[in-house]
């Protein structure tokens, strides 16, 4: 067995090896090094030295241990949802009650899914979609936690090939619709459901394919400003540096978007367009061009568009767009968040947003921002694959209530007492001691300082992500409020939980 096990070891060393060998002398590529080991890691310090926003943004770190973080959705309550593909599963991070700039935990939502993807919530329904359908669950706001069986709406759709990520977005018209890219890097897909975005009805019925010659449109979202409907699409590889140009395409029902056969503006593509036949040339020449063209290579994947009224002006109904970064480019390019703003006569012009990832040297790569996702407060997250990092961008400077909680501590008033509901507490103590928390608590890890870390809703909150080696009981959203007033209430009468 440890023969085996150093010989596997020894050949995953190597192929490692093989790979990045690979990729250094094969013209065209330069791939961030650590795509070969699961990415790379980053801290506060990182981000604080790193990353920039753009004027009258500040960007903090939310979460940093969530790997393969790819689509976001938010709660009514402010918590954040999160897709991890790789790892079957998707995740919840709880809101920052507390106001330190952090999640205040995250536990595991569902898992033993295939390669989940988009979210979205919709009429107490958390949508997920898998590589190979759509599924839906029950889902409670209120403590954030799943109410139900989750159920396959939609099934059988071909996740084999190149581009097996499904997103989904509920339409302004009620319908949902959903992305699938292609199989190839350029082909003619056997099955019509790749490269399109289709759309069906919130039970899954009356599916339909809503526009083609998508090659991979990862991120969609609806325009506050003219209702439109705006995808990003990633172009093709092996043509070079500078081309063929990565897209925002305004979709259109019945609409054909160029793949394979023209790329950019109708440029006829070498392989399948050079030289075609009449039938492509016809739709080629009538295939809708992008409405704003992207650097080549430079993946766009998620796109936002800013609806809080808390937005500077300049960013009001703006769409934030996350480029993941080239890899198919003999220099690195993309790697960071740009804004996109529509003037009076409808052109569109690119800002940075939020830059960094790629360092100045175009070598270091910190993270490849995916999704972003706007909550009702302003606030703005941004996913990171390779990172396994949630960012959150606000506006304004850097907080006082943060900067200046040194001096103020010494200055501040006694806290008011907790409001202990004692019949709550009374079912405290009796869970307290029907599983005999007293056998660790009393010596081994006494309860201490509860105040000064907790109120009554985050202990409350704490009961879903403890800290090990307490377990997680799955207590109801009642028993947790009724321990969480125990434990203050012990506390302030300054006796030990006891038996």
């Amino acid at each position: 067995m440890k023969k085996l096990l150093k010989y596997t070891l020894i050949f995953l060393f190597v192929l490692v090896i093989a790979l990045a060998t690979a990729v250094v002398v094969t013209p065209g590529v330069n791939l961030p090094w650590r795509q070969f080991t699961g990415g790379a890691k980053t801290n506060t310090a990182t981000v604080k030295n790193q990353l920039h926003s753009a004027d009258g943004y500040r960007v903090e770190l939310f979460a940093e241990a969530v790997p393969n973080a790819r689509w976001l959705a938010v709660t009514r309550r402010g918590d954040l949802i999160v897709s991890q593909p790789k790892r079957g599963q998707v995740t919840l991070l709880q809101a920052d009650a507390d106001r330190d700039g952090r999640t205040d935990g995250q536990r595991v939502l569902i898992d033993g899914l295939r390669r989940p993807h988009g979210l979205f919530l919709h009429e107490g329904w958390l949508y997920i979609a898998e590589s190979d359908g759509v599924g839906r669950v029950p889902f409670d706001h209120s403590d954030g936690r799943l109410a139900g069986r989750y159920q396959k709406i939609l099934d059988g759709l071909g996740d084999q090939g190149n581009h097996w990520t499904k997103t989904i977005a509920m339409g302004p018209d009620g319908w949902i619709y959903l992305s699938s890219g292609s199989t190839c890097n350029v082909c003619e897909e056997k099955d019509p459901r790749r490269a399109t975005i289709m759309r069906f009805k919130p039970d899954g019925s009356d599916f339909e394919i809503y526009a083609t010659g998508l090659r991979n449109s990862v991120g969609f979202d609806w325009s506050p400003r003219d209702g439109g409907l705006y995808a990003t699409d990633n172009g093709r590889d092996w043509l070079g540096d500078d081309f063929p140009p990565c897209e925002l395409n305004l979709i259109e029902k019945g609409a054909f978007y160029g793949w394979p056969y023209a790329n950019g503006d109708r440029i006829p593509d070498p392989d399948f367009g050079v030289n075609g036949t009449q039938k492509v040339k016809e739709k080629i020449a009538a295939s809708r061009p992008p409405v704003h063209q992207f650097a080549a290579h430079n993946a766009p994947l998620g796109i936002t568009f800013l609806r809080s009224p808390t937005q500077p002006a300049g960013y009001r109904d703006a769409a934030l767009v996350a480029l993941h970064g080239s890899w198919n480019r003999s220099t690195k390019d993309g790697y960071k968040v740009v804004s996109l703003h529509w003037d009076e006569h409808g052109n569109i012009y690119q800002k940075d947003f939020l830059w960094g990832f790629l360092a100045e040297d175009g070598e270091a790569v910190y993270g490849r921002p995916v999704a972003i996702v706007e909550d009702s407060a302003g606030n703005i997250y941004i996913s990171d694959d390779y990172a396994g990092a949630i960012y959150r961008v606000r506006t304004g400077a850097v907080d006082s209530t943060q900067a200046v909680a040194g001096r103020r501590a010494h200055l501040s008033a006694p806290q008011k007492p907790q409001a202990i509901d004692s019949d709550a507490a009374r079912r405290g103590k009796a869970l307290y001691q029907q599983h005999n928390c007293a056998e660790c608590h009393s010596a081994q890890l006494p309860l201490r300082g509860l105040s000064k870390k907790y109120n009554l809703s985050t202990l409350a909150d704490y009961f879903d992500t403890p800290t090990p080696p307490m377990p997680n009981y799955g207590f109801s959203k009642r028993q947790k409020r009724a321990l969480a007033h125990y434990l203050m209430s012990r506390e302030e009468s300054g006796a030990p939980p006891s038996h």
